[in-house]
């Protein structure tokens, strides 16, 4: 299914007029915002700022330091975010990628291509495509799409797609017929983050919602 750039165009200035300017990702540096990609699987972000700032307080936000650190205390620091040993590991295992492939300079690595860096981001254990989309586009800013469960929620819910299609799939709604732009693809995601997080949710909220009428019909 496909879906026309003048209807994406439409729904992206339908969710701007309720949200405005968003600048995502919340992240002050590259090492930041990949680590905040990580932490973020099957959480809040709220949970994720709370990881990060104990990280911070520890001095802990760079590729030596994490490297450095024992899979016991970073477990430790980053509690809040959940399943937290298992993050722990992710992280562990993207540190090591990056002193083991890039000679620790995570700068080094998001200098590649954005899909010569995808590659590498998905060919680490527990990287899935989400979180490799969000450091491309995030902490590279690079243009990739970035596709999460609000945006699946809401044009599966509009009629786009259904729900169980591939991440890709839905990614291509979107790379197949817009210019590949960061601040373009930055903001869109942003939105679908918003409106999806206070309006469309498990229980949906359609009375409220800004998108309330709206019909991303396939062409």
């Amino acid at each position: 299914m496909t879906i026309s750039r003048l209807e994406l165009m439409r729904l992206y200035d339908r969710m701007y007029r309720y949200t405005g300017d968003l600048h995502w990702w919340p992240g002050e540096t590259p090492i930041e915002i990949a680590i905040g990609a990580i932490l973020t699987q099957n959480t809040a972000w709220s949970n994720v700022e709370k990881a990060i700032a104990r990280l911070k307080a520890a001095r802990a936000l760079s590729v030596g330091a994490l490297g450095r650190m024992s899979h016991k205390r970073l477990a430790k620091l980053i509690r809040s975010a959940g399943y937290f040993n298992v993050k722990a590991l992710r992280l562990k295992n993207f540190i090591a990628f990056v002193e083991k492939h890039h000679g620790g300079s995570l700068e080094a690595m998001l200098a590649h291509p954005g899909d010569r860096l995808r590659a590498e981001l998905l060919s680490i254990n527990g990287v899935g495509p989400e979180t490799a989309d969000s450091i491309v586009l995030y902490a590279a800013e690079k243009p990739l799409f970035v596709v999460d469960a609000y945006t699946k929620r809401i044009l599966s819910r509009h009629g786009v797609l259904p729900l169980e299609k591939s991440y890709d799939e839905f990614q291509g709604l979107f790379t197949r017929v817009l210019p590949p732009d960061v601040p373009l693809y930055n903001q869109y995601h942003a939105m679908f983050v918003r409106i999806g997080n206070r309006f469309c949710r498990a229980t949906p909220r359609c009375d409220a919602c800004p998108l309330k009428g709206w019909r991303g019909v396939p062409k």
